[in-house]
């Protein structure tokens, strides 16, 4: 069992932060709503600080999960960031969704402290983080993956190394650029159906025992069927996902048509509102217009 520290306590966080208690490790998180840490401590039986540094005093490993690069610098970085209070040797594993880049800066920083730093982004949604079966992809040096994967499987069906520094975050966009294609593949289908007049319990059944099956088909085509979007993935963080997607596409050379036409989708949806709508909801801009 290891001593652990958790930073950053949304949707995702949250559970995760509880699958490790659950299994027997020793949890102190830190949120920038305190009053969420200290309700985490209270469910769980762990302990919340006041700040990164004080959280990660003492741990063994560190895992962080926020919104975005600047959030992740914040809690990282400076008198009060994680490395402060880290000691050498004990491992910093990322598993905000966020930049290459950002991923190889805190890399580095963490190693002139030496401290191994992994970039562990996570699919399988807010569910995926409930039932402790995210997948989780990493980048970073072969021995500390070694040493962290066994206490990421408190939440995780799979983790996997994918390469140096900055890989998985890269990984991570590759599949967020699947997904984008995959719903907005199913609400065209979907729309076509309902249109058509067919009755769309039925052919989901059907078709998602084939070739056209995918998970995005088996958990969200009904719901898009239903016009139901107050759950899930939200839009707005698609929109952050695929901008990362897009900013490092422009860099390495790769063309990325469709998913720039689905960002723009995503757009306007935002402007309909549905910011927090579940990514699902691309069949909206189809079936009202």
């Amino acid at each position: 069992m290891a001593k652990c520290a958790f930073i950053g306590l949304g949707v995702m966080g949250y559970p995760m932060a509880g699958h490790l208690q659950k299994a027997g490790h020793s949890v102190t998180v830190y949120n920038r709503t305190a009053a969420k840490a200290q309700k985490w401590a209270a469910d769980h039986g762990g302990s919340a600080t006041p700040t990164p540094a004080e959280a990660a005093k003492g741990a063994d490993f560190v895992f962080i999960c926020v919104g975005n690069d600047d959030d992740l610098r914040s809690v990282v970085l400076g008198d009060s960031g994680a490395l402060a209070g880290m000691a050498k040797g004990a491992i910093l594993v990322d598993h905000t969704t966020a930049s290459a880049d950002v991923a190889r800066e805190l890399y580095a920083a963490a190693a002139d402290k030496g401290i191994p730093f992994i970039d562990a982004p996570v699919s399988g949604g807010q569910a995926g983080a409930e039932n402790g079966a995210l997948t989780v992809m990493c980048g970073g040096d072969p021995a500390p993956f070694e040493a962290a994967a066994p206490i990421i499987d408190a939440f995780s069906k799979s983790c996997k190394l994918m390469g140096a520094s900055g890989s998985g975050q890269l990984t991570k966009m590759v599949n967020q650029i699947c997904i984008a294609g995959l719903v907005q593949g199913l609400a065209e289908a979907m729309n076509f159906g309902v249109k058509s007049g067919l009755d769309m319990t039925k052919v989901l059944d059907v078709i998602s025992k084939g070739a056209a099956g995918s998970w995005q088909m088996e958990n969200r085509g009904q719901t898009m069927v239903d016009g139901k979007f107050d759950f899930g993935f939200a839009v707005d963080w698609m929109r952050k996902d695929l901008g990362i997607c897009l900013e490092e596409a422009h860099r390495n050379g790769a063309r990325l048509p469709v998913t720039a036409l689905i960002d723009q989708f995503y757009a306007q949806v935002q402007g309909r509102g549905g910011n927090r709508w579940d990514t699902s909801s691309l069949i909206d801009l189809l079936a009202r217009d």
